[in-house]
């Protein structure tokens, strides 16, 4: 199996161009939390990452934003395929690196307001708060450097 990362700051059009793969996706924002933003991790190894890549597959508790507040939500299966897509933030984290076949790191102009865009003036705190970690973690793990492909939309 082969495992393509498309990791960048939040509001830059990961989601989309995941989307234009054409290959089943694992979204990073399945697992994190405002409060939670990258220790999950273990949590895609173990469930989703280690079990397809020994041909059975994948199961996770997706976190349900629907309240507004996460809580674990259903159980979501990942069937065994070719090529997976794990998309979001800290998706091509230096420690995925032993599993992944491509990295793509996608970056857009004004990513605070496609983000606020996206999930509403309400979150606007939440994401202002969330782009400073973002800023620091994607500084310190040198995702974008480390990336095979620079998409800009």
């Amino acid at each position: 199996m082969r495992i393509i990362a498309i990791d960048g700051p939040s509001g830059a059009g990961k989601s989309h161009y995941a989307a234009t793969l054409g290959r089943p996706i694992v979204p990073t924002d399945h697992f994190a939390t405002w409060d939670d933003p990258v220790a999950w991790w273990p949590r895609l190894v173990e469930g989703v990452i280690k079990p397809l890549l020994d041909g059975s597959c994948g199961r996770y508790r997706r976190m349900d934003w629907s309240s507004g507040t996460p809580v674990l939500g259903a159980e979501v299966v990942v069937e065994p395929t070719e090529v997976l897509v794990v998309e979001g933030v800290s998706a091509g984290r230096r420690a995925a690196t032993p599993w992944l076949s491509q990295l793509i790191w996608v970056e857009a102009a004004d990513e605070l307001e496609r983000a606020v865009a996206r999930d509403g003036e309400a979150s606007r705190s939440d994401l202002v708060r969330w782009k400073d970690f973002e800023r620091g973690w994607f500084q310190v793990d040198g995702t974008r450097d480390r990336a095979d492909l620079i998409v800009q939309h």
